[in-house]
């Protein structure tokens, strides 16, 4: 009945459209070109459809009579049909994941279509936290966290490619449909296909790529979800930071010709000696196993390279149904890492351009002066923004213990002052601005508030 309304209102529009000259403009199609960089698994070969093909006859995944479906769904995979393919696996992995949510929960009477006293079960629901508001929904205890946490990120993170909604909606262009998300659809179809096996099958066990396929889902950790998020903005930052190593500088006999020009020692010390002291009182509130991983060093000296910050950001933190005042955190502590990528990439840009004008000699004597004052600023401005990641590193493994704390509230203040902190440098790091004396004076003053803060809190130690 539906389609035959679509197509009567197709038909009326176009013979309005005939009448008045009218032209309608239509939607921009949504695009996967973000998502190309999506690759959980490894691309799906030839021996791995066909894999597939034997799953689908053996799991007790696939309802027997949609086995036509699923074969159809990997023929089209085979044929490069790629949006063809997953407008028949798409509805087959609903439709299992229902049966499978309604035997986990023990509510068979939620497989029946809709009834007017009843809501119909959605994928929504068979991926939510709860059954019926009260009971917790047994499908994550039964899949695993980390394959939810996919299923999530593929299906209904807001900020994930949502490839249902899109396709369904009929947001998507068919004809450029990517293989990238085609085959992360249905890699991870195998993957529940493997789950429920039934019987031991020592061939699949011992399939290299078969393996492969199930080690990606095992050890997933959650991209699109805020945390995930989070996670790839602060890894961004240490890259950007690396830069900072590479500077250019002009030669040091032309700035040390003026005295002006010349950093004080003591203040460089006064500095270092502040970052140690913060550093070693942050270090205690991480994990007794991650805190080999945080070398005091390497935030101080010029030309750190961070190697074990990321290693912390390896460990797995879950991201499934987080309370809102874990998701209020990450939403600062992502704000935070966004500025500070402005404030690494200003000062980069401000070097480079300083520095070539310097070299041509087109500066005029104030300007000098302040290029100067840049550089000088830079001992301040690198090891702060470290100083910044390294603080959302130790939020992000104690978020969880913060919900339960009488101290949130003091938290969440800290990180605004953090995050007004990281604004106000983007102001003043700004190529208009040039405010570089007043960015050291900001980060003495800034660097003084962290070191009373973590003094005084308490983060419990519980693990993850």
């Amino acid at each position: 009945m539906l389609l035959l309304m679509v197509v009567g209102l197709g038909q009326i529009f176009q013979n309005y459209k005939y009448r008045t000259d009218c032209i309608l403009v239509h939607r921009n199609m949504f695009s996967f070109s973000q998502w190309d960089q999506l690759f959980i698994f490894p691309v799906l070969c030839e021996e791995a459809l066909s894999l597939a093909e034997g799953l689908i006859k053996k799991s007790d995944f696939v309802l027997s009579i949609m086995l036509p479906y699923w074969q159809a769904g990997i023929t089209a995979y085979r044929e490069e049909r790629y949006a063809d393919s997953l407008m028949f696996i798409l509805p087959q992995m609903e439709c299992s994941l229902r049966c499978v949510y309604t035997r986990a929960n023990n509510c068979p009477h939620r497989l029946q279509t809709a009834e007017s006293e009843e809501f119909y079960t959605t994928l929504d629901e068979i991926l939510a936290k709860n059954v019926k508001r009260t009971e917790i929904n047994a499908l994550p205890t039964m899949l695993g966290e980390p394959i939810m946490e996919l299923l999530w990120d593929l299906l209904n993170n807001p900020e994930g490619p949502r490839i249902r909604d899109h396709l369904s909606h009929g947001e998507v262009d068919l004809t450029s449909f990517p293989r990238v998300i085609a085959n992360e659809i249905l890699a991870s179809s195998l993957v529940l296909l493997y789950k429920f096996i039934g019987k031991p099958c020592k061939e699949l066990e011992e399939n290299e790529i078969m393996g492969k396929i199930v080690s990606s889902a095992e050890t997933y950790s959650s991209q699109f979800h805020p945390i995930g998020k989070l996670r790839n903005q602060v890894l961004k930052c240490i890259k950007q930071l690396q830069d900072h190593n590479d500077l250019p500088r002009p030669p040091q006999d032309q700035i040390e010709r003026n005295p002006r020009f010349q950093s004080s020692e003591l203040q460089l010390h006064t500095k270092d000696t502040t970052l140690k002291r913060i550093i070693f009182c942050i270090q205690k509130h991480f994990p007794e196993e991650h805190r080999d991983a945080l070398i005091v060093e390497e935030y101080i000296q010029d030309n750190s390279k961070l190697f074990h910050l990321p290693e912390l950001w390896n460990h797995h933190i879950s991201t499934l149904y987080c309370p809102r005042a874990v998701l209020e955190v990450v939403s600062l502590l992502r704000k935070i890492v966004s500025q500070c990528s402005k404030v690494t990439e200003q000062v980069v840009y401000s070097s480079e351009s300083r520095y070539t004008e310097w070299m041509n000699k087109s500066l005029r004597s104030r300007q000098r002066i302040t290029y100067i004052h840049l550089l000088n600023s830079t001992q301040y401005i690198t090891p702060a923004m470290r100083l910044l990641l390294l603080i959302c590193t130790v939020y992000i493994f104690n978020v969880y213990n913060l919900c339960a704390q009488q101290q949130m509230q003091d938290h969440l203040k800290f990180l605004k002052l953090s995050l007004q902190f990281a604004e106000n440098l983007v102001t003043f790091t700004n190529s208009e601005k040039n405010k570089w004396s007043e960015s050291i004076n900001l980060i003495d003053k800034y660097f003084d508030k962290v070191e009373l803060f973590f003094k005084a809190i308490n983060f419990k130690e519980d693990k993850l």
